[in-house]
C-alpha cells in the first residue's frame, strides 16, 4: 500500500496532503520494528505492508489501523454529539486524524457506541467499524455495564431488593431489573444493566424513592476503565480489550 494511501486511511487529508506530508520530511516509518528509530519517508507512492505499521507524524507515533477501536474516559459536562448545544463535543477530545477518518458514509471519523449524558463520566467506546457499534447496540447483545451511582438518600435493603426483582418505568409497562445490584456504602450503589433504555439508571433510583447525585460507568462487558486513564483521556483498545467487551 502506498504511504499516502496509508495517511489518508488513518485520516491525516485528502490524499494530496498526505502526500505534501510525506514530501516535507513530516513523517517517519518504522521500517525495522517500534525498538528501532523511525526512518524519514520522502516518496509518498513508496510501498509499505500496512498490517502492523507504525510510523510518525510530525513527532507524533501513531499504528496503522484498518478499523479504530478508542477507549475515552467521558469528563463530566461533555456531550457524546457532533453538534452539541450546551457543552463541549466529546469528539474535541480526539486528535483530529480520528475526527476525520474516512467513511463511506456522510459522517466521518470514529462515533460515540452509544452515548453517555452530559453529567455522566467514564467509559465511552468510539470506532468507526459500523457494524460493531450495530452490534454493540442491538437489544439482542445484552452486553453488562456496571455503573457507580452516587444517591442522595441512605440506600437500605429495600431499594436493592426492588431494583434487582425490577421497577416499571412510566413508558414500559414490563418491568426493568438490574442485572446486579450492590450498596458499596450508604450513598454508593454499584448497579449492573444489560439494555440501554433513555435515562435508565436514572429513573430506576427515582422508581425506588431516590435520586442520583452522580453517575460514573466503570465497566462494559470484561472491560474495566483503567485507573491511570484520567478523564478526558483516551487510548487504542486491543484485541484482548474488544474479546473482553463481547465475552463478558
Amino acid at each position: 500500500m502506498q504511504l499516502q494511501d496509508i495517511l489518508y486511511s488513518q485520516g491525516f487529508g485528502t490524499r494530496r496532503v498526505c502526500a505534501g506530508l510525506i514530501q516535507q520530511g513530516l513523517v517517519q516509518v518504522y521500517e525495522s520494528g517500534p525498538s528501532e528509530a523511525p526512518v524519514k519517508c520522502l516518496q509518498a507512492a513508496a510501498e509499505f505492508a500496512a498490517e502492523g505499521l507504525r510510523f510518525q507524524v510530525q513527532g507524533v507515533d501513531w499504528p496503522y489501523a484498518e478499523k479504530a477501536y478508542i477507549l475515552l474516559n467521558k469528563p463530566t459536562a461533555t456531550e457524546c454529539s457532533q453538534k452539541p448545544s450546551t457543552y463541549p463535543s466529546i469528539y474535541t477530545l480526539l486528535p483530529s486524524p480520528l475526527r476525520l477518518r474516512p467513511q463511506k458514509g456522510a459522517v466521518q471519523g470514529v462515533q460515540a457506541v452509544g452515548r453517555l449524558d452530559q453529567d455522566t463520566t467514564g467509559l465511552l467506546l468510539l470506532t468507526d467499524d459500523g457494524k460493531f457499534i450495530h452490534r454493540m447496540s442491538s437489544p439482542r447483545h445484552h452486553v453488562p455495564k456496571v455503573y457507580e451511582v452516587r444517591v442522595k438518600h441512605p440506600l437500605d435493603a429495600r431499594q436493592v431488593d426492588q431494583l434487582l426483582a425490577g421497577v416499571v418505568l412510566d413508558d414500559d409497562p414490563k418491568p426493568v431489573r438490574a442485572a446486579a445490584c450492590e450498596a458499596v456504602s450508604e450513598f454508593h450503589l454499584r448497579l449492573t444493566l444489560t439494555e440501554g433504555k433513555y435515562h435508565q439508571v436514572k429513573r430506576m433510583v427515582a422508581a425506588v424513592s431516590n435520586r442520583v447525585e452522580a453517575l460514573h460507568r466503570s465497566q462494559m462487558g470484561g472491560l474495566r476503565l483503567p485507573d491511570d486513564l484520567a478523564p478526558g483521556q483516551w487510548r487504542w483498545l486491543s484485541a484482548a480489550d474488544l474479546a473482553s467487551i463481547a465475552g463478558g
